[in-house]
């Protein structure tokens, strides 16, 4: 992935279909309804014009209320949700987009993204075909897809004849995941981090924190770094005013290649997450 800047602080990834995305993104995941609409608008007035969120997290409407409100214009942020396990299928899937739209009080959507593979329901072939239809039809601008690994990337490609934009996954100091990602470059998708700090656990690991002390800069701070230098999408959450604004401030200072190589070094295959081969809650 290569890319370029904007008018903003924030550089873009270009994706396969031509598209770009904001490089570093507003994730919401496990943030409640109740307190969306404020970490979104300290998002927005931070300077963040990417926000992520998914059907199953329960805080769409929230989030489209944030974006209305704040006043930004829609062509300036980009929004991205996830069609929940259990509305894999081909019409099922059309429908559940119109829900979250909806819930969201948008006419179209930047990225839609399939959460996860549940390659034991045997829908995810037919739910992409519906995102071909939705992209067709100029209600979504580009499809995606989370959480899918190689087989599944694979098989989706060979039967739906289209490479997704871009794949979400786990991926932190401690989950490197250097193979999938390898396999995205080859095949031009884009790897988009999700808990990128591995839920917290890697902001107490001496490396990082000596490496926090050499550039002056926070753990949290130099991991978000790490991603964007790795050519990561990155999309840190939090609900914390002064933690949305530091999480930001990132493109000030860069890391060296060492101190790259030496975060990367870190990788355990440590998950927070489920693992995605057996991950299958919401099949019905």
């Amino acid at each position: 992935m290569t890319f370029r800047s904007e008018s903003s602080s924030v550089p873009s990834t270009v994706l396969n279909d031509g598209q770009t995305i904001p490089s570093l993104g507003f994730g919401v995941f496990l943030v409640e309804e109740g307190d969306t609409f404020g970490a979104v608008t300290t998002a927005l007035e931070t300077g963040y014009r990417h926000i992520d969120t998914a059907a199953i997290y329960g805080n769409e409407a929230e989030v489209g209320r944030a974006i209305r409100e704040f006043g930004v214009a829609r062509d300036e942020v980009y929004v991205t949700t996830k069609l929940w396990n259990s509305e894999q299928g081909y019409d099922s899937t059309l429908r559940a987009f119109d829900a979250s739209l909806e819930r969201l009080g948008l006419d179209r959507l930047d990225l839609y993204l399939i959460h996860w593979p549940v390659a034991q329901a045997d829908r995810f072939v037919d739910t992409f075909r519906a995102f071909q239809k939705l992209k067709a039809e100029g209600r979504v601008t580009s499809i995606g897809v989370s959480n899918f690994n190689r087989d599944h990337l694979e098989r989706l490609i060979a039967e739906t004849g289209e490479t997704p934009a871009l794949n979400q996954i786990e991926l932190s100091p401690n989950l490197v995941q250097a193979e999938l990602r390898a396999f995205h470059t080859e095949h031009g998708i884009a790897t988009e981090a999700w808990s990128p700090l591995g839920r917290g656990a890697a902001l107490t690991d001496p490396t990082i924190a000596a490496i926090a002390a050499e550039t002056g800069r926070t753990p949290a701070q130099v991991i978000i770094r790490w991603h964007l230098q790795l050519g990561n999408v990155v999309i840190p959450k939090s609900v914390t005013p002064s933690r949305i604004r530091e999480n930001f401030d990132v493109f000030s200072f860069e890391l060296t290649d060492e101190q790259v190589r030496a975060i990367t070094a870190l990788d355990s295959g440590t998950r927070v997450g489920p693992d995605p081969a057996e991950f299958t809650a919401g099949l019905i």
